[in-house]
């Protein structure tokens, strides 16, 4: 890809105007129409449900007729375990309208909110030890 050339201008010249095969297409992470997340969230009551960016969230049923597009996506997407940062990646949506779209189908009992597996900071004694006479009998 070549970089754009840019041309000089002498004072008082008027600037080129742009030319129509110019992208004017929103890069990633921008939407043409910010009021759009206001309606994809719904009527938010302020209430929302305690999710982090590492809550697994899977899918109890099929989209109903009734779902808008983007719950539809997260019910197809959720078949199996995906933590909401990776939802809120797929649907190219903020975190807070991933969170509002998930309080709604929470609230309508369609999918279900897990808490992540947490490892222990140390490891259980006896595991250890089992470990270590098994290497030794090798």
């Amino acid at each position: 890809m070549t970089p754009p050339q840019r041309q000089r201008r002498s004072p008082g010249q008027e600037p080129a105007a742009a030319s129509p095969s110019a992208d004017t297409s929103p890069k990633e992470g921008e939407l043409r129409n910010p009021e759009r997340l206001f309606v994809i969230g719904g009527e938010a009551d302020g209430e929302r449900a305690d999710i982090d960016l590492v809550t697994l969230i899977v899918a109890c049923a099929d989209p109903p007729v009734s779902a808008t597009p983007e719950q539809a996506a997260v019910l197809r997407l959720c078949s199996a375990p995906l933590s909401v940062a990776e939802l809120s990646a797929y649907l190219s949506l903020p975190f807070s309208v991933v969170t509002v779209l998930l309080t709604d189908l929470l609230a309508a009992e369609l999918v279900q909110a897990r808490a992540p597996i947490v490892r222990q900071k140390v490891a259980d004694r006896s595991l250890l030890e089992a470990v270590m006479h098994g290497l030794q009998k090798l």
